[in-house]
């Protein structure tokens, strides 16, 4: 298999894959209420970059380089990775953090590099773009500044509401964990 053809796989896969994680999660999360605040809050940054990266991102559309875009290339994994660390805090099993770890970077890393080149192959001043902004860890200074706002029928657009929606869910799993016992 290709390295191509396994990105292909994990973007395939990882909705699925990530589903049956949440469930080994729910049943195996063993939360404290300290854990739960500190990663609570820890997976409510990665929710609140996730909806700011969604406000700037016109699919196939236009290259997002403001907002979160103008810090790092990939805001959305970024917040995806807080998400599951913050949940990996709040969940106390230390073998849970790896799973969650492994599966960030055997399903969603590959398909990081896999959009780029989609596109790099769709916009030509994505080259330059990634060339000021970094991949992953992001520049504290906007490297691409842009006078795009904010904008809620975007955010609507990408359906990122769900990610609040598992949030919540999550979040919820957790207290009953908590608090049923």
């Amino acid at each position: 298999m290709t390295g191509k053809q396994y990105a292909e796989l994990a973007a395939r896969t990882r909705v699925p894959l990530g589903f049956a994680l949440s469930v080994l999660y729910a049943v195996w999360a063993a939360p404290s209420l300290p854990r739960f605040a500190t990663g609570g809050a820890l997976a409510a940054l990665g929710v609140v970059l996730r909806a700011w990266a969604t406000g700037h991102l016109d699919k196939n559309r236009a290259l997002a380089t403001s907002g979160p875009y103008a810090h790092t290339r990939n805001p959305l994994y970024l917040g995806t990775t807080l998400v599951a660390g913050g949940f990996a805090v709040a969940g106390g099993n230390w073998w849970l953090a790896v799973c969650f770890a492994l599966f960030l970077a055997l399903w969603y890393l590959p398909v990081v590099g896999e959009e780029e080149s989609h596109l790099a192959s769709l916009f030509p001043e994505f080259r330059d773009y990634a060339a000021r902004v970094p991949r992953f860890w992001p520049a504290l200074r906007s490297a691409a500044p842009s006078p795009q706002r904010f904008r809620w029928s975007l955010y609507l657009q990408n359906q990122e509401y769900n990610a609040l929606v598992g949030y919540l869910f999550g979040l919820a799993v957790l207290g009953w964990k908590l608090f049923a016992r």
